[in-house]
C-alpha cells in the first residue's frame, strides 16, 4: 500500500477485520503488515522451531588420564573420543598430574598427553594448544 498514515493504516485494518502488525519498528517509516495476528504468530513460531531445529550445540566432553596409564586404557579412551569427535562434540583431554609429576619436564609431560592423540582414528585438529594448569596438562580437540 505505500507509505501511509498511521489513522488510515488503522481503519482500512479495521475495515478488514484484521490487525495492524509493526513488523520492523526501527526503519524509517517503520513497515507494518495487514493481516490476522494469530496467523503472524504461527509463522514466527514455526520459523523459530525450524532455525532451533538446524541448531546443534557442541558440547566439550572431558577424557582424564595420568602418566601410567597403560596402553590398552588408551586405546579405549581414544575409542571414545573418536566417536564424541564423530558427533561433533569438542574433547578436552586432561593429563591429571599428582605429587611430584607436577615438576616433570614440560617436554616428557607433552609426549605423553600426546599418546592418546596418537591413538585417535578419526581426523581431528587441536582446538586449544596444550595449556598447563594447576591439576595438569589440558589440550582440546574437535572434529577437522
Amino acid at each position: 500500500m505505500g507509505v501511509i498514515v498511521l489513522q488510515e493504516a488503522l481503519s482500512k485494518a479495521s475495515q478488514l477485520g484484521l490487525d495492524l502488525i509493526e513488523i520492523s519498528p526501527n526503519a524509517i517509516p517503520p513497515v507494518a503488515k495487514i493481516m490476522d495476528y494469530g496467523k503472524f504468530q504461527y509463522f514466527e513460531n514455526k520459523k523459530q522451531k525450524a532455525v532451533r531445529a538446524k541448531t546443534h550445540t557442541v558440547e566439550v566432553k572431558n577424557i582424564q588420564i595420568k602418566i601410567g596409564t597403560s596402553e590398552h586404557d588408551l586405546e579405549l579412551k581414544a575409542k571414545r573420543v573418536s566417536e564424541w569427535l564423530s558427533e561433533g562434540n569438542r574433547v578436552k583431554i586432561d593429563l591429571f598430574l599428582i605429587g611430584r609429576s607436577k615438576y616433570m619436564e614440560f617436554k616428557f609431560l607433552q609426549e605423553r598427553l600426546e599418546r592418546i592423540l596418537k591413538l585417535i582414528p578419526v581426523e581431528y585438529k587441536v582446538a586449544d594448544s596444550t595449556k598447563r594448569g594447576p591439576k595438569g596438562l589440558t589440550i582440546i580437540v574437535e572434529k577437522a
